[in-house]
């Protein structure tokens, strides 16, 4: 039988398709993976996807974004009054629901959260329809552990307006498990499992029990201020003030300049999960002034240091909140499909002779950086200070799978502490030696 799975997030959406007893994520009608969540409205169509994003800028008032925030929710949800005051389409209360008000010049509609979800919903059927046909309408979705019942059936309401027969709903942290196979290759055990989701407005940290095959969320923790969004809007920033310091002007009060911006730097921050560097070409960014810039990766990691620390601030918060230390974790799980992971290891505590992490990515990403950091202090007053990584590069892409990498950390006798990296399926390995401090 063939099935359908559809995670349809704040700023992007993704369907995979379960066909033979395996499971693909299928690429769209642009050879992506990953479908950006926006409609946008003209005079006489809707589109979606990659191609309303891009025309956003001269038509930012009728295109939606984020419709996951508002979907389900009432007009006195502080969620939802958040997001119409961030919200550059218009959004009013009328009949006592939320509508978006779309003005495209010849006449005024009022547009419900569901239908735009619908839309979406839709071109993900017509992504997956491409592969298996379109007889096959089950679909299994995946929804935020923290989503209520009413956004659970506005949810299931507009996929079924889509066409779709859902089957069930599943909370993201247990869908990742599934995706990883985490839990159902061992009939029995016990396990702790740390699911790591930074998504597009929000990052998500949860730990799950696995026992027996069955999934039990133990604690997880939303922070809402923490997203893809904001590394983008930190580049653009910092985009910004490279073109005041070159052309003397400041366009961070021009709307349509920081799009401009926002577009390019999203563009040049998926480039630096890769590159070295990224450039960014602007034609006529402000007042008919082009504007060219290189970012390295190491900039944009300087830019977005205090970010990346509020990501492991929220790890340590969870664990603490949970009762657990990192060595109570079995196995962490990036949800959010980052090529960096972090170990952290407490200052002054004497560490086992040999540790060994089991460590998934993405198998799009050609390199993996396995980040040592070493965390001083104690509880809100601890300090994170990263004194090695290692990089396994040149690994072979696959367009569906996982790599498995093996982290083995030892330490030597005279105190000095080995690290090795191995990519399991080929055997490619990296290693450093971090020497005793004098």
């Amino acid at each position: 039988m063939a099935a359908i799975g559809v995670h349809l997030g704040c700023t992007s959406a993704c369907v995979a398709v379960y066909k033979d007893g395996r499971a693909d994520v299928v690429a769209n009608d642009a050879g992506d993976r990953v479908t950006p969540a926006v409609v946008a409205y003209s005079e006489n169509e809707e589109v979606v996807g990659l191609a309303a994003k891009q025309s956003r800028i001269r038509n930012i008032s009728n295109t939606v974004m984020k419709v996951k925030q508002i979907l389900g929710r009432s007009s006195d949800d502080p969620q939802a009054q958040k997001y119409i005051t961030e919200s550059k389409c218009l959004v009013i209360e009328k009949n006592g629901k939320l509508r978006y008000k779309i003005d495209t010049g010849e006449e005024t509609k009022f547009v419900n959260p569901e239908d735009v979800a619908r839309l979406i919903f839709s071109k993900m059927k017509e992504t997956a329809h491409s592969v298996l046909g379109s007889d096959a309408n089950d679909v299994v979705i995946t929804v935020p552990f923290d989503f209520g019942e009413k956004q659970k059936n506005a949810l299931g309401e507009a996929a079924r307006a889509a066409g779709f027969n859902v089957l069930r709903l599943i909370h993201e942290p247990s869908a990742a498990l599934l995706a990883y196979g985490i839990g159902q290759d061992s009939p029995t055990g016990k396990s702790n499992i740390l699911v790591f989701k930074l998504g597009g407005t929000s990052l998500s940290v949860t730990v799950m029990e696995v026992n027996s095959g069955i999934y039990r969320v133990l604690s997880t923790n939303t922070d809402y201020n923490i997203g893809g969004t904001h590394f983008t809007e930190t580049l653009a920033q910092h985009l910004a003030s490279e073109f005041q310091r070159s052309f003397k002007h400041d366009v961070r009060g021009n709307a349509r300049a920081m799009v401009k911006l926002m577009n390019s730097a999203d563009i040049a921050k998926h480039s630096l999960s890769t590159l070295g560097s990224a450039n960014c070409f602007l034609d006529s960014l402000y007042e008919g002034q082009d504007f060219d810039c290189t970012v390295s990766r190491a900039r944009f990691e300087l830019l977005c240091s205090p970010l990346f620390n509020k990501c492991i601030e929220a790890i340590r918060a969870l664990l603490e909140q949970s009762g657990f230390t990192a060595d109570d974790i079995n196995k962490g799980v990036d949800e959010s499909g980052a090529n960096s992971f972090t170990v952290l290891f407490p200052s002054g505590t004497p560490l086992p002779a040999r540790r060994q992490h089991t460590l998934q990515a993405p198998g799009s990403i050609s390199s993996v950086c396995l980040e040592l950091y070493e965390s001083e202090g104690k509880n809100s007053a601890k300090e994170e200070n990263k004194f090695a990584q290692v990089i396994l590069q040149d690994l072979n892409k696959k367009e569906n799978g996982l790599h498995d990498i093996l982290a083995v950390l030892t330490m030597k006798r005279d105190g000095s502490l080995h690290v090795t990296c191995t990519d399991q399926e080929t055997g490619k390995c990296e290693a450093i030696t971090i020497e005793v401090a004098s």
